[in-house]
């Protein structure tokens, strides 16, 4: 039996254009199903690290903070789109809003705001260990970026103010 036969058919089964044509389908979807699913398998695999993260919310109004206080968000993980993550509100607490102000003079001192308040929101979650690009859900943590807290009957935009890390040594 030859290898290619007098009609141009491999093995006397498949013709050999088709037979590439078949093999580059297979490359592109192997390809792109790399690209998809390898990041998700390697994060699924990787040891997990614990992650802290504080979230300030400067000068939220009365009745923003009136609602944290009538309904307490400690212990209620973060939604991410319409999902649950498994990042927790560990703490939350009330802070004075501290602003820039000028004075008769001209000089520019610190004074409280005697409304507004800042809440600062303590997450803890976990993230596969020597991540370079931590998240929440769909939200990348990094100190000074802004990130949305939200809970299931809460949402509110703050800026990170502290992401810690655990070591890989713990």
């Amino acid at each position: 039996m030859k290898i290619i036969n007098e009609k141009g058919k491999l093995f006397g089964v498949i013709n050999v254009v088709d037979l590439l044509v078949l093999l580059a389908a297979i490359a592109v979807i192997a390809g792109v199903g790399y690209k998809l699913f390898a990041p998700q398998i390697a994060d699924a695999t990787a040891r997990q690290v614990p992650m802290t993260v504080t979230v300030r919310v400067r000068g939220a109004t009365p009745f923003l903070v009136e609602e944290v206080q009538r309904n307490d968000q400690v212990g209620k993980k973060i939604v991410s789109g319409s999902s649950f993550t498994d990042a927790v509100i560990t703490d939350m607490q009330i802070q004075d809003y501290v602003q820039q102000v000028t004075t008769a003079d001209g000089s520019i001192v610190n004074a409280l705001d005697p409304s507004k308040k800042d809440l600062v929101f303590t997450i803890e979650t976990t993230v596969p260990e020597g991540t370079a690009a931590p998240t929440i859900g769909t939200q990348e943590i990094r100190a000074g970026r802004t990130m949305i807290v939200k809970t299931d009957d809460f949402e509110t935009t703050g800026n990170i103010d502290m992401v810690d890390i655990a070591d890989s040594a713990e």
